[in-house]
This record gives C-alpha cells, structure tokens and sequence, in this order.
C-alpha cells in the first residue's frame, strides 16, 4: 500500500523538511515532489518524483528536458511536466549572468559569451542564433534561426538577412555552438562569415561579429582580426 505524504510525519514530509532545514538539504526526490505537489492513486508525490529520477539515470539528464519528454512518463501529466520544465528553465536563467539582451548595448563579446553560455550547456547539435542591432548598437531582437546536426548546422544566408530586413537592422553578430567544446573555427565557419560580410557589405547591414561558443570557452571573429 501506498503511503501518501500528508500520512508520513511531519518531519518527514518535503514541504516541511525545506522550511526546518533549507532548502539546500533536500534530496532530487523531495525536490522534485515539491514541484509534483500530487502524486496518482498507486503512489505518492515522492514516489513518483523516484520514478521520474530513475528514468532519466542522473539529474543532470533533465537539463534538456521538454515537457513531451516527461508527460511520457506514467503519472507526470501535462501540467506536471510543464512545471518541472518551467523550474528547470527559471533555474538556467537565475544562474545567467546575463539573462536579457533585448534593449541593451553590446560593447563586448564577453557580455554575448555569458548570455549564451547556459543557453548552449549540454546542447547535442549546434544551434545558430543570430543578434539584430540597430545603428547604436542596441539589441532589436535575438532569432535562433537554425538547428543542425551534431556538428553542422544548416544555415542560409537568406533566412540571416531576412530577418534583419523585417527587423530593419543595421548589424548583426552571429553566434552558434560546437557541441565538442572545440572553439576554433571550421573551414566552413570561416567559410560561412564571409559570405555574411559579403553579403552584408552589399546590403548595408554589417556583420559586427560571429562568436563560437565551446564549453566555457568561446572564438570571437572580431576579437580575433578576422572581421
């Protein structure tokens, strides 16, 4: 028989034991039966916060978690796996020194680093995103615009320039992933940014910098001459 939480002592229940100890001296399970609140008829909130933990083997394995993922699992519906992905993400962004780049003033390649580095954390493909900046350097708009395999991503100067017509920019900087870690830039990364200055010197619209991001590492062109 399934013991529910609102049975189990008051010292043994989640909600309780995080207001007398901290929340910092609770278990991944009694975590995430907060975030669960209720269980199902054959088991507890804890009982399936268990479940749900023994799925994914590691914790760190719910870092790329989407809520289809975890509705999957029998007793997380919906509304329970919206939460937890919700939790996750809120937890990224506390984390992120920068966590906002709309509306600001880009002076380095360092501030574009920090936003994007949780954002790239355990990614499996590369992910291409592109920044549109007016003619003060003030972030318009930030478009993830492709999604590629493990370690190419499909991008089309096309889609990169359209967006920044709609948006009447008057820059760009670039920024996408290698899932490896490694930083240095591919033949067709180098490839790829000058046809974008090309391109962007016939339309007016100047590529300002494309930055490589690796794990806690990055490769700025422009830091590095080559724009």
């Amino acid at each position: 028989m399934t013991i529910k939480i609102k049975e189990l002592p008051e010292e043994d229940r989640p909600r309780e034991r995080l207001m007398q100890y901290g929340v910092e001296n609770l278990s991944n399970e009694e975590l995430l039966a907060i975030l669960l609140k209720t269980g199902t008829k054959s088991k507890s909130a804890k009982d399936l916060a268990s479940t749900l933990l023994a799925s994914f083997k590691n914790i760190n394995n719910l870092d790329n978690v989407n809520y289809k993922m975890l509705s999957n699992i029998n007793g997380i519906g919906i509304a329970k796996a919206c939460t937890i992905v919700t939790a996750i993400e809120l937890g990224k962004r506390v984390k992120n020194t920068v966590n906002k780049l709309n509306n600001i003033q880009l002076k380095d390649s360092d501030t574009v680093f920090k936003y994007f580095n949780s954002i790239f954390n355990n990614k499996k493909q590369e992910h291409f995103y592109c920044i549109y900046l007016d003619n003060k350097k003030m972030i318009i708009e930030t478009k993830l615009l492709f999604i590629g395999t493990v370690n190419q991503s499909i991008v089309h100067p096309r889609e990169v320039y359209k967006e920044a017509i709609s948006l009447s920019a008057s820059a760009i900087i670039c920024v996408h992933n290698h899932p490896s870690g490694i930083v240095d830039p591919s033949r067709d990364d180098i490839e790829l940014t000058k046809r974008l200055i090309e391109i962007g010197y016939l339309m007016g619209i100047k590529i300002v910098d494309h930055l490589i991001i690796g794990h806690n590492n990055y490769f700025s062109f422009a830091d590095e001459g080559m724009i």
